[in-house]
């Protein structure tokens, strides 16, 4: 495989990595193409060895990491498996979340709501806080995941749109408490991405954004070529505005 960046020698830790096509998945294959060792995290345990022993018959150096990444010690145990496997961590991208909580707020109930923060903005804040020290050490960095529902909210996407404003706001103060520490953290903030899940549940003429596009945008800010930019949420909409 090809790529734009180098990362040869570095180890990056990657969560939401347990399913094939989906976006985790093509992240690691894009580190790993450019020449990463990965720790895929991930809670499903069978899926995210699978994606490993995937990554491995392609030539990248992986290992896995399972577990719920709502729970401190998972979070732990994943910078531990980079540190005791690589000896080292230079990246950390918190891809684990998503929308599960879809509809009037006055359907919701408050497991829902409790559901949405904590798979999309409690497993970053604990992933990252986890690896402050290792990354510190590298001199590494942070992406996040939000979303562009988080500046331009729908109906129906509450909760949603509130745990991703919750990832932008924990991104740039993140990145002014780290900056002493040489780490810095940014966030990617997609569209809908053209996944076989999100495609089989859009509207007629939905517009996607592209797995490459995701992908780049990740690595430019995770990489060397990113080394001035910290504290941003980069859209990612395939030129939607």
């Amino acid at each position: 495989m090809t790529s734009r960046f180098d990362f040869a020698g570095k180890v990056v830790l990657i969560s939401g990595v347990g399913r094939a096509g989906q976006i985790g998945n093509a992240i690691a294959l894009a580190f790993g193409g450019a020449g990463a060792r990965i720790v895929a995290c991930d809670r499903n345990a069978v899926g995210v060895a699978e994606r490993v022993r995937e990554f491995q018959a392609q030539g990248i150096e992986a290992r896995p990491a399972a577990g719920d990444l709502t729970e401190p010690d998972v979070a732990k145990l994943c910078v531990e498996t980079a540190l005791r496997q690589f000896g080292r961590l230079d990246a950390v991208i918190n891809v684990a979340g998503g929308l599960t909580t879809y509809g009037p707020i006055e359907g919701t109930d408050l497991t829902g709501f409790e559901r949405e923060i904590a798979i999309n903005l409690k497993t970053a804040y604990l992933l990252s806080k986890s690896a402050i020290e290792a990354l510190a050490t590298t001199r590494g960095a942070i992406v996040n995941f939000a979303s562009v529902a988080y500046y331009q909210p729908q109906p129906q996407m509450a909760i949603y749109a509130a745990a991703k404003a919750g990832v932008a706001a924990m991104t740039q103060s993140l990145a002014l408490e780290l900056l002493s520490r040489g780490i810095r953290v940014n966030a990617v903030a997609p569209g809908t991405v053209r996944t076989a899940d999100n495609v089989a549940s859009a509207a007629p003429g939905a517009r996607f954004v592209e797995l490459q596009q995701i992908t780049d945008a990740v690595l430019f800010l995770a990489s060397d070529a990113g080394a001035g930019i910290s504290g941003h949420v980069l859209p990612v909409t395939g030129g939607a505005t």
